[in-house]
């Protein structure tokens, strides 16, 4: 059998499974529970953070048999089709390879037709801001006034490239970078299940490298762990395979700085192109070092916040 990567193997099926949107997954319910469902709706956020799963999960729960509060069931027969992708009723696009007005009209002229099966035709439109001007204004009547049994989900990391004939005609739902603790809870969940045994510390800075996206925070992970296959994955194996580096080089070169040690700077840096470090990643991760000092300095209590202690301030 062939393996499968974990941000595949993982990726939501449900709402309850959905880390770090709260506030578009309590809304999405809602609407699904109270029958208020919308006709065009706009998932936009950074990478990895939910978009196009949770427009899959909303396809199966608005044409569920028995969603159970807002969520769809996952037993019956519209659930089992969306979910092994052989239904009818939920249409992927990818904009960025059907992009132009032809591609639109063609999904203007299946529109008219109902479903044959289930209440809704739901048509994802992944990066959607691909699309060319031509194709975005042949899409707004349709998109304004579809038939009762369409839903349009558009979805994008670049909401400012959307139109604003677009933007009117749609329901807008922001997903929100994830926090460092809502991913290193979610590796942990995962990794509990997988019997692969990692260091707390190491999940903290995968989580934080990931920068609010659990798909990169999976993929990580993932490399992580076939690097170190059969071992503990540790914070020194983390920082080895991704080319990035303890606190303590921090500590070092913040202390040549300070004593405007010219020499030592570039020592330092020249002993982390030998290792083969990543110099773009060291710089945002002493940057980030940086942050969590002042914030200490400006209030002891952060101490317990934050992974940098009192004595790294000398």
């Amino acid at each position: 059998m062939s393996y499968t990567a974990l941000y595949r193997k993982f990726r939501p099926r449900e709402f309850e499974d959905v880390k770090g949107q709260d506030h578009i997954v309590t809304t999405l319910k809602n609407q699904i529970r109270t029958d208020r469902i919308g006709h065009a709706y706009l998932f936009t956020g950074t990478r990895g953070t939910g978009k196009t799963t949770v427009a899959k999960i909303f396809a199966r729960a608005v044409n569920c048999e028995h969603p159970v509060d807002g969520s769809p069931c996952g037993e019956c027969e519209s659930c089992r089709r969306i979910a092994e992708g052989t239904s009818m009723n939920v249409i992927e696009i990818d904009a960025a390879s059907n992009n132009g007005v032809s591609n639109i009209r063609d999904i203007i002229e299946e529109v008219a037709y109902a479903p044959t099966e289930g209440k809704y035709k739901v048509y994802i439109i992944d990066e959607v801001h691909m699309l060319s001007i031509g194709a975005f204004n042949a899409l707004l009547k349709t998109l304004e006034e579809p038939p009762a049994y369409v839903i349009f989900i558009l979805a994008t990391t670049e909401v400012h490239k959307i139109p604003i004939t677009i933007l009117s005609r749609c329901q807008r739902y922001d997903f929100h970078r994830i926090s460092i603790d809502t991913i290193a809870a979610r590796l942990r969940e995962l990794m509990d299940q997988e019997q692969v045994d990692v260091e707390e510390r190491a999940l903290r800075y995968i989580a934080k490298a990931a920068d609010g996206s659990m798909r990169d925070a999976l993929s990580l992970l993932d490399q992580c762990i076939a690097f170190y296959l059969g071992q503990t994955l540790t914070y020194d194996n983390v920082l080895s395979v991704l080319g990035a580096v303890d606190t303590e080089v921090f500590g070092r070169l913040l202390n040549c700085l300070m004593a405007e040690d010219v020499n030592g700077c570039i020592s330092l840096l020249e002993e982390m192109v030998v290792e083969g470090r990543d110099l773009g990643q060291f710089v945002t991760d002493f940057t980030w070092y940086l942050r969590n000092l002042l914030l200490v300095k400006a209030g002891e209590q952060m101490e317990d916040v934050l992974e940098v202690s009192g004595d790294q301030l000398a």
